[in-house]
């Protein structure tokens, strides 16, 4: 019997190397689209996912205090911002896969799947871009210390779909949104292209993850007949720690079908935020 999407997604969360993760990752996806393109649907299943990914020995997790800040401008501070955004990045596939293995026991329809198993597939391209770029500069992924708190918006909302998809999408992804223009802006002016590019692609496929997370939240709140807009803020009050902080990136937001409404009734004012 066929090995179901579920199952496939744990075997992803249960694998610690990033490459390898990021392997399998890429080789699930393209069995599942495959599958699909030939009418012949894997099945989704059920699985128990680990509450915790599998992790490499390296990085060493710190408490967010404790991870080193460095300066951006300097060749060190690259270092430490691309090691930062391959920490991400890694952890961006383990949430796609594992709200695929954690929600499989919640009806959806497959166009749901489609998208979090090709966010899980350019997320693992991304990772791959950042290492490449690490190496490519004399590092690597695990070179430096990284975040520790980076899964607890996942254990948070491991028993609320519309939790997690408000939080990890619709929060922390667009995030990302506000802050990889000046990342892209520090090694354009350190003059290094293939880094820039990398940047660029992350930039662009990030928009299609937060809209992901956007078209799903509003349709479990259609089919709860419920306002979107508050069970937003009600969600990410209950799950969110702190404030949402400004500046926000408004155009690329609004792309990804986050309007204004959402996310300013829950930023902290902008002159703290600086």
């Amino acid at each position: 019997m066929s090995q179901s999407l579920t199952e496939r997604a744990v075997a992803v969360l249960t694998t610690a190397d990033g490459r390898a993760k990021t392997a399998l990752s890429l080789a699930h996806a393209e069995a599942w689209f495959a599958a699909r393109a030939a009418g012949a649907a894997l099945p989704v299943g059920t699985a128990s996912p680990p509450l915790r990914p599998a992790r490499p020995a390296k990085p060493d997790l710190l408490a967010p205090r404790d991870v080193p800040r460095r300066r951006p401008g300097s060749p060190e501070g690259r270092l430490a911002l691309l090691h930062a955004v391959a920490h991400i990045e890694l952890n961006a596939v383990d949430l796609h896969w594992d709200i695929i293995a954690r929600f499989g026991h919640i009806p959806m329809p497959p166009g749901f799947y489609d998208d979090w198993v090709k966010a899980a597939a350019e997320e693992s391209k991304h990772f791959n871009l950042v290492c490449d770029a690490l190496e490519r500069l004399g590092s690597f992924y695990g070179a430096l210390p990284a975040h520790a708190g980076m899964w607890r918006a996942a254990e948070d909302t491991a028993e609320d779909l519309m939790g997690r998809l408000a939080v990890v999408p619709m929060v922390l992804e667009a995030r990302g949104l506000d802050v990889t223009p000046n990342m892209i802006a520090v090694f354009q002016k350190a003059g290094d292209p293939q880094t820039v590019s990398a940047l660029e692609t992350i930039y662009a496929e990030e928009v299609g993850h937060v809209a992901y997370g956007s078209k799903w939240f509003n349709f479990l709140c259609g089919r709860e007949d419920a306002d979107p807009k508050e069970v937003f803020h009600r969600l990410v009050r209950h799950y969110f720690h702190g404030a949402l902080k400004p500046p926000f990136n408004e155009e690329k937001r609004a792309e990804a079908g986050l309007p204004p409404d959402f996310y300013w009734p829950l930023a902290e004012p902008e002159e703290a935020a600086t």
